[in-house]
């Protein structure tokens, strides 16, 4: 079979799932329909926006679905008559057993992370919070339970220690895109592997992603500077850690987002104080402090620390710990 008969099926929304579509669009892939989420209200304005995915099936006259129902029948008619072949999916809803189960050679799909470690919504996200030094990319089939199914191909990449999980996005993202083009092509020409997640490692203790709400990205001061840095950049650019902070003079408290930000080996002293310097801002955590460089206060645009520190004194950590102040040292160090 060539690429000119093997009908393919694209299912994604964000930028990720698009670049994963462009590269099977520029390996000549036959694209015989794209399946995206419904177009819908967003910013201030609330204008019509459609999704990545949209933008790149219009700009290469691709056929679109955008069902709200993925068990609607209309929809199911219509993903049957596009004749697949296989269907693709990469950052995608939890797809029913009628539609996974339809084409001929399976249901793929891309997971950011090396399964059977981090199934589920943020595996980008957790990896890095976990501190973890490595991760990657999976593509497999899918099957009734979710990322659970035999493997295809797993493509490994370190992570940096000061890497956001944003960056680290772009660039699993980019290692998708070669990892689906290799198993869209062995699928293709009948050589395709499935290995069961079983025979890769044991699943006995293995590390979940589960999906992270607002809540959840509250800074515990109290916790190492290790801890806290990694739960930091493993929340940004989204969905942001955050932290509270109490200002003396107008007597609120306010939250602020915390976007980069790199350890040090300077020891807390006893009375936590918050240290302003040219390298950034040091937060006092249980054993060092933490250097925040980029930040945003609420209601404010996203600043680095020399603008905050322009704009912002008198205020104190709204933790539970006794004695944070603040203290501007322009010659301080971050050793």
């Amino acid at each position: 079979m060539t690429k000119k008969d093997f009908r393919v099926v694209f299912m994604g929304t964000p930028e990720f799932a698009s670049t994963i579509l462009t590269g099977l669009i520029e390996h000549a892939y036959t694209i015989v329909g794209v399946v995206t989420a419904p177009d819908k209200p967003a910013g201030r304005g609330q204008k019509i926006q459609e999704s990545s995915v949209k933008t790149t099936a219009i700009s290469n006259n691709l056929t679109i679905l955008q069902p709200t129902n993925l068990k609607d029948e209309n929809f199911i008619q219509e993903l049957r008559a596009l004749q697949a072949d296989v269907f693709v999916v990469v950052a995608f809803r939890m797809l029913p057993e009628i539609v996974w189960n339809m084409p001929p050679k399976g249901t793929i799909n891309l997971h950011a992370s090396l399964l059977p470690e981090y199934r589920g919504a943020a595996p980008i996200n957790w990896a890095v919070i976990n501190g973890e030094t490595e991760t990657g990319v999976t593509t497999f089939f899918i099957e009734q339970e979710i990322d659970t199914g035999m493997v295809i191909e797993r493509e490994a990449l370190a992570i940096a220690d000061n890497e956001t999980a944003g960056e680290l996005h772009d660039r699993l993202m980019f290692l998708g895109k070669a990892l689906v083009q290799k198993s869209v092509q062995q699928i293709m020409e009948g050589t395709v592997t499935r290995t069961p997640q079983e025979a890769i490692e044991s699943l006995e203790e293995l590390k979940a992603a589960p999906k992270i709400f607002k809540g959840d990205c509250e800074i515990n001061w109290n916790q190492s500077v290790s801890i806290i840095h990694d739960f930091c950049r493993g929340l940004s650019p989204y969905p942001t850690a955050w932290t509270t902070i109490h200002f003396t003079e107008k007597k609120e408290n306010k939250t602020f987002k915390i976007f980069k930000s790199f350890k040090t080996k300077q020891v807390v002293k006893e009375n936590n104080t918050i240290i302003f310097t040219k390298e950034g801002i040091l937060f006092p955590c249980s054993d060092y402090y933490l250097c925040v460089t980029e930040l945003q206060p609420e209601g404010k645009k996203r600043m680095n620390h020399s603008e905050f520190s322009a704009g912002y004194s008198n205020f104190s950590l709204n933790v539970e710990k006794k004695g944070i102040t603040t203290k501007t040292n322009k010659n301080n160090t971050t050793n």
